[in-house]
């Protein structure tokens, strides 16, 4: 039951292990070279993840030596990219509790999810004045609203987008979520200097966890300005990938209903990796497993997500990505915009809210 509703076909066996071997040791190989390199302190602290090394080093291999060996390893590659990824998305559940969601209040979830909200609708909005298609904005809109790389992998078999979309949205959660590990601590400093605003180490922390994109890009950051800072970051950023299960069945169910009134639309694939992610967080919550075995299973986890990057850089051609032009970096701008600006604004007024409520209640 749990292969049938996670990958869709049968795992190959017998002679197949041939046809699929090729691909999904290049994937392999490009996977374990982008974590050792991903794991240097030198690496760690520009916040570059093993997933957007195992996508730049693909896209690299994959313009280049690749195309001679493309019909050996194209197999391995799709599967690579498609039904491994499905499994590690599961199993990025074992990375979060729902006791996390305490740990950081009530109001800290409400941030999150108006953050996910407004960010992904202004995405919609602003990817149709651009005169973008829409799997290219929802992609982007999903990055940037949720958890970058790993939100535009999940929501690409919701879509069934073409993987050179799925790359042009990656490229942009790679140039404005590295972007944010100088500025997020550089507009910290600064508002203490000048105490534009009120935040505090804390709050500060949940604004940073709350708005950018990549979980090891907010660890960076907040590492720059304070523990406290980082701590309440991460929280916050875990509470929002965790939002992305909900996000992609709510997704996956708007498609559906729209699209089916539509005269030749693609057929919407229910998420059904999303449910197994939130009953894999669910369980987790009861602590059930020691923390090494936890550490083996999400080391497994990061394995098989950098192996569907490195696929997804394998499958990337360069001339596809200029091909589109610079509307989906601007699109992705002015959302890196409206989460600093926008998301500055809702932390603030949130906090505020909850502070007047608690006084009233008190």
């Amino acid at each position: 039951m749990f292969v049938r509703l996670t990958l869709s076909r049968p795992l190959p066996s017998g002679r197949q292990v041939l046809l699929y071997g090729p691909g999904l040791l290049l994937a392999g190989a490009i996977s374990l070279f982008a974590m050792r390199l991903g794991a240097w302190p030198a690496v760690t602290g520009l916040g570059l993840s093993a997933l957007t090394l195992a996508i730049l080093t693909g896209i690299l291999v994959g313009n280049s030596v690749y195309t001679p060996a493309y019909r050996h390893c194209d197999r391995g590659i799709g599967f690579a990219k498609q039904r491994l990824l499905r499994l590690g998305i599961i199993l990025y559940g074992f990375r979060l509790t729902f006791q996390q969601i305490s740990d950081i209040g009530a109001s800290g979830v409400v941030i999150d999810l108006l953050t996910l909200c407004s960010t992904f609708v202004l995405a919609c909005w602003l990817g149709r004045r651009l005169g973008l298609d829409e799997d290219t904005t929802m992609l982007i809109g999903a990055g940037s609203s949720i958890c970058g790389a790993a939100a535009v992998l999940a929501t690409e078999p919701v879509l069934k987008a073409n993987g050179d979309k799925v790359a042009v949205a990656v490229a942009t959660v790679v140039i404005f979520g590295t972007a944010a590990i100088f500025i997020y601590p550089a507009l910290y400093q600064l508002n203490q200097h000048f105490l534009w605003l009120p935040f505090t180490p804390l709050s500060f922390g949940i604004f940073t966890g709350s708005t950018m994109h990549e979980v090891a890009q907010v660890v960076a950051a907040g590492h720059a300005i304070s523990p406290e800072a980082e701590n309440a970051a991460v929280i916050a950023k875990m509470i929002r990938v965790m939002m992305l299960a909900p996000f992609l069945l709510l997704l996956s169910a708007w498609l559906r209903r729209r699209r089916s009134v539509e005269p030749g639309a693609r057929a919407i694939a229910f998420p059904w990796f999303a449910v197994l992610f939130i009953a894999v967080a669910g369980v987790n919550s009861f602590h059930l497993f020691t923390p090494r075995l936890l550490a083996s299973i999400n080391l497994l986890d990061t394995w098989l997500l950098t192996m569907a990057m490195a696929a997804l850089g394998l499958t990337t051609r360069l001339t596809d990505l200029r091909r589109a032009g610079l509307r989906p970096l601007l699109l992705a701008l002015l959302l890196f915009i409206w989460l600093i600006a926008g998301g500055a604004l809702m932390n603030l007024g949130i906090h505020r809210l909850t502070i007047i409520i608690g006084a009233f209640f008190s």
